[in-house]
């Protein structure tokens, strides 16, 4: 496939350079700057990078002056609290992760440690914990924030209906579509005809097929997207990847037909004695098992590559005594250049297992069973 008369994979190499080197030009930026100077700072910056947040958090840099200076915007802070619905802005905690900054609103006393809200006790003044890194003073809220995940879910949801409404308004006012429509249509096709059709069946794959391209898309671009400078790692978050598999458990639970429930329930074709012990089986396979293989293999996939790219261009960090810092940057480079070329690829296979594994799983449950053969 070809778009602008330039070959796909022009542009994916184009995108793995663009991004791995935003990704190290501000790494190199943070470490010129003394925010992570050892193995232990290099860790924990990679801990948060794949960390969601409270706020937008573009890049930080230092002042003449020497402060500390953090470019980004605020998100809003929803949480329940024994007073109730408390909201206020993130800008309150001014950056501070250590839980020393306290946030008075709605009647409640909050702070922030590692991107946890606590409500600390009336008479607590900071945080405390206990030798298990237990709070002594303070409780979990229940957190309905607006955090930078669901920025990069709403995004994604508005590029898509956006995308796919243009793409709708082609094919009714004309057969062949155009401008980025041409670049939309060879995968909607892909997704029906080399996913839905062959996994679902030919009779009930249209039921199911707006399904498969929303969790497609959706993923897919999640996963570009958290590739750029801009930092989102939805995908890599484990909230998002279950609740992607509860859609795929609820869908394929009750659209499963008489013969599903009965090969699980009560499985035909097997001495009586032995069909409870299968049943019990069959319905952790149903019920959990394929679910939790959904959400696991996205999860890890996504985090790992996340991990392993920020691991790479923690090399100039590491190796910058032994390799100098001209090296070891280089050697970080390339490194990240490459693995950031096979993460562009992953990303698009990771939203095709995702959806052929759903469409496998749905096809399972809808399938006719001939039994007189």
């Amino acid at each position: 496939m070809k778009v602008l008369k330039k070959p796909l994979v022009f542009y994916v190499i184009v995108l793995a350079f663009l991004c791995s080197n935003s990704i190290l030009g501000k790494s190199d930026k943070a470490h010129d700057e003394g925010e992570v100077s050892s193995k232990e700072e290099v860790e924990a910056y990679i801990l948060h990078h794949i960390k969601d947040a409270h706020d937008f958090h573009l890049f930080s840099y230092t002042s003449s002056e020497g402060e500390r200076k953090h470019v980004g915007f605020p998100l809003p802070v929803i949480v329940w609290s024994s007073k109730g619905l408390v909201t206020f802005m993130s800008s309150k905690f001014h950056h501070d992760d250590s839980g020393h900054h306290i946030v008075e609103a709605g009647g409640s006393r909050f702070a922030k440690v590692h991107s946890k809200i606590y409500e600390l006790d009336a008479t607590a003044k900071e945080i405390a914990f206990d030798e298990h890194h237990h709070s002594t003073n303070a409780h979990k809220v229940l957190d309905l924030s607006i955090t930078k995940s669901v920025i990069g879910v709403l995004l994604v949801g508005l590029l898509m209906f956006l995308g796919f409404s243009s793409l709708a308004r082609q094919y009714k006012n004309r057969k062949v579509p155009v401008g980025f429509g041409r670049v939309l249509e060879p995968l909607v096709l892909y997704v029906r005809d080399e996913i839905a059709r062959p996994n679902i069946g030919e009779k009930h794959y249209r039921r199911f097929t707006g399904y498969l391209l929303t969790v497609f898309f959706f993923i897919w671009i999640l996963n570009l997207l958290g590739l750029t400078p801009l930092g989102f790692n939805v995908t890599g978050q484990l909230a998002v990847t279950a609740c992607l598999a509860i859609f795929t458990l609820i869908i394929y639970s009750f659209s499963g037909n008489k013969d599903y429930w009965k090969h699980i329930l009560w499985m035909p074709g097997v001495p009586v004695l032995i069909r409870p012990v299968l049943a019990i089986i069959e319905l952790a396979g149903a019920l959990l098992i394929k679910p939790f293989s959904l959400l696991v293999r996205l999860f890890a996939n996504i985090s790992a590559g996340h991990i392993v790219v920020m691991s790479l261009i923690a090399i100039m960090f590491t190796l910058k005594d032994t390799l100098g810092v001209a090296g070891a940057t280089a050697l970080s480079f390339v490194l990240s250049f490459f693995i950031t070329l096979i993460e562009v690829l992953v990303a698009f296979l990771q939203a095709y297992i995702f959806t052929m594994l759903s469409a496998l799983f749905i096809g399972m449950a809808v399938e006719e069973h001939d039994h007189a053969h």
